[in-house]
């Protein structure tokens, strides 16, 4: 909650036409979001999110630092057009990690996660997760670069290599792990 209300304080989202601040998410358990956003767009409108995503005011932050400096440049770099479309698998859902019983709760049940699946290239191509990363050329060159950068912004980023809950989408959290919080768990 401390993240969060820093995040609100200094202004890193806030609701404007693509992102709408909603009323408190209270779930079951320790589930819930104090104050979360329903995110359709990045907070600058360029790339679209189908569908919009839930998520507290930290994870909308760093979703859109992500996208505007790692996904975009990248794209740029390898198809030379820009990411205008995102398909999101997964944001707030009150449920334990890869939906396990007996598993411990997911960042998705405090709006702290996201997954995302494919990207829709300007032009009208797409590069997906479950192909691309593990193609040839261009797609797995951009994949694994923004996954990199994932790794860099994020505390958890969950690749096709992690494990085969994670085939076909990158899992991106911002779970602090260690007593310090400045671990990170990248695979």
């Amino acid at each position: 909650m401390q993240a969060e209300k820093r995040c609100l304080a200094n202004g890193s989202a806030s609701a404007n036409a693509f992102v709408q601040l909603l009323s408190p998410i209270d779930g079951n358990g320790a589930c819930g979001i104090g104050r979360p956003f329903r995110v359709r767009a990045s907070l600058a409108g360029d790339v679209w999110l189908d569908p919009g995503a839930t998520l507290d005011c930290s994870m909308t932050a760093a979703l859109d630092q992500w996208l505007a400096e790692v996904v975009q440049p990248a794209a740029q770099r390898h198809f030379g057009v820009p990411v205008i479309g995102a398909k999101v698998l997964g944001s707030y859902s009150c449920r334990t990690r890869n939906s396990q019983p007996g598993a411990r709760i997911s960042e998705h049940a405090f709006g702290n996660a996201i997954d995302i699946a494919s990207f829709m290239l300007a032009g009208g191509h797409w590069t997906a997760v479950e192909f691309g990363w593990r193609g040839r050329g261009a797609e797995r060159a951009f994949w694994r670069e923004i996954h990199a950068g994932a790794c860099k912004r994020f505390y958890t980023v969950l690749s096709p290599d992690a494990d085969s809950f994670h085939h076909d989408h990158l899992h991106l959290d911002l779970a602090r792990h260690a007593r310090d919080g400045n671990y990170r768990y990248c695979k």
